[in-house]
């Protein structure tokens, strides 16, 4: 049996500290530099037509700058619309005309809610309802109207052509 020294003993000890390091800075970042119930936020809710890809967590920013994140997706049963409930950082109150689309970061990146404010002196309350909203474009759609022409593919036969109609190139007496 080979007898280990106290550096190789110290070495992978070091190793192991600093490999667990690693792991509690990577679990700090992935919950958003968050613990517990971050309690200075408050709820906003919005539909949406067609929420695209957005999932739980995603940003909600304003000019690119963070400001909320997306804490719940449901279906309204009655109006079968997306709602969409924004946690947003109590620092941010957003005017009562604010509007809200949703958006990809580059082509293939993370969609997220972009807010645009408005100009109502009145602020939107906890739990209000954003009245403008935007939904989110389908990528793979545009592309393919834009390849296969969109409207020549479901346009209808005239119904009051006729069948038997004689081709241009016979003469008639």
């Amino acid at each position: 049996m080979a007898i280990r020294s106290p550096r190789v003993e110290f070495a992978v000890g070091a190793f192991l500290l600093v490999a667990l390091a690693s792991l509690l800075v990577l679990a700090f970042v992935s919950t958003n530099r968050q613990f517990g119930d971050g309690g200075g936020q408050y709820p906003l809710h919005a539909r949406f037509s067609s929420i695209g890809q957005l999932r739980l967590q995603a940003p909600v920013r304003i000019g690119g700058v963070t400001v909320g994140r997306v804490s719940a997706l449901e279906l309204d049963p009655k109006r079968f619309d997306a709602l969409v409930t924004l946690d947003i950082d109590k620092r941010y109150q957003l005017p009562a005309d604010t509007s809200a689309g949703i958006f990809t970061s580059g082509l293939l990146g993370e969609s997220y809610v972009g807010l645009q404010p408005g100009g109502d002196p009145e602020n939107l309350k906890p739990g209000e309802e954003i009245a403008y909203t935007q939904p989110a474009v389908d990528l793979i759609q545009l592309a393919g109207k834009y390849m296969f022409g969109g409207s020549s593919a479901s346009t209808p036969a005239t119904p009051n052509a006729p069948t038997n109609a004689p081709s241009p190139t016979e003469a008639t007496p």
